[in-house]
């Protein structure tokens, strides 16, 4: 099972100003072939269909315990959608006969406005919905541990290309951390392949050949040695991951991998301002108090 935690994996920094452009592109990370909601389920789907979990523990607790990871990545990267749509069309206004949604008609992806209400949507860049179709899960290890190593590396490229199309703050520093995340995933499951069939998948990496180095969002996060970290997410279970996630970093700044029990540090969630041409949430001031009220006297305070 999983375990809720009212936190994101990291503090995003609040955008300057409305960047619907940088909320646009950035949706390809979530609802994309390779976004996070692709990694999520792909992870997801093998860590339930998995055989044999007693005889080949440690490939079962690598694949379910960054399932746990991808949750939060899928929480991280609809937030920073949602900051920089944040703003960007409306102004409080609550009478339709005046269109205030009009300037949703020049952004490019008017399905979060029109199905997201201002938000982010389970879908990609062009606003195609996301599918079951990209989830792969064969029941064979081997055939999973390298669909796993490949999907990876497809995300990194485009986690890259998102980097390189927007200068947006929030969008660079989502893109920054799940580069070195990213990363971390692509070595163990090229160092789970090498236990399983001997062959150094470790020698590709990194792919694209780009060091994380040379982007400056990416850089702060292995200087912190997040590239040798590889979480638990669990405070008691998965304790054999160790078994895989061991020795001298293959990538970044040298060091040794080491398992984190627990989750990481974490950041607080954005908490944003209803839209109410929108109707999200649905409430007016008055309504607000009213409900406020009733939950006060509901719960005896």
């Amino acid at each position: 099972m999983f375990k809720r935690i009212d936190k994101l994996q990291i503090s995003l920094p609040q955008p300057s100003k409305p960047d619907p452009e940088a909320a646009g592109v950035v949706q390809e990370l979530l609802g994309g072939r390779f976004g996070e909601m692709s990694t999520l389920n792909n992870y997801m789907f093998q860590s339930f269909n998995f055989r044999s979990k007693k005889k080949l523990r440690p490939f079962y607790e690598l694949i379910a315990s960054i399932t746990a990871e991808e949750l939060g990545h899928v929480e991280l990267v609809s937030n920073t959608i949602n900051l920089n749509l944040n703003g960007s069309v409306g102004n409080g206004n609550t009478n339709p006969d005046e269109t205030p949604l009009r300037e949703a008609l020049g952004i490019p992806n008017m399905f979060q406005f029109l199905l997201g209400g201002q938000n982010s949507v389970a879908a990609d860049s062009a606003g195609k919905p996301w599918s079951g179709d990209n989830v792969f899960s064969s029941g064979n290890l081997v055939n999973d541990l390298l669909h796993n190593f490949y999907l990876e590396c497809g995300a990194r490229t485009h986690k890259m290309r998102v980097y390189q199309m927007t200068d947006n703050e929030t969008a660079r520093e989502l893109c920054g951390y799940l580069l070195v995340r990213g990363s971390v995933h692509a070595v163990a499951y090229a160092k789970a392949l090498e236990k399983v069939t001997g062959v150094d998948v470790q020698k590709m990496l990194p792919v694209p050949d780009l060091d994380n180095s040379k982007f400056d969002h990416a850089r702060k996060f292995e200087e912190e040695g997040s590239h040798l970290k590889l979480y638990r997410f669990s405070d008691q279970d998965y304790g054999l991951l160790n078994r895989i996630w061991t020795g001298p970093t293959p990538i970044g700044p040298p060091g040794e991998l080491e398992v984190v029990d627990g989750t990481p540090e974490g950041g607080e969630i954005p908490d944003l301002e209803h839209i109410p041409e929108e109707f999200a949430p649905g409430f007016d001031e008055e309504q607000f108090r009213e409900l406020s009220k009733r939950l006060q006297y509901e719960a005896g305070m």
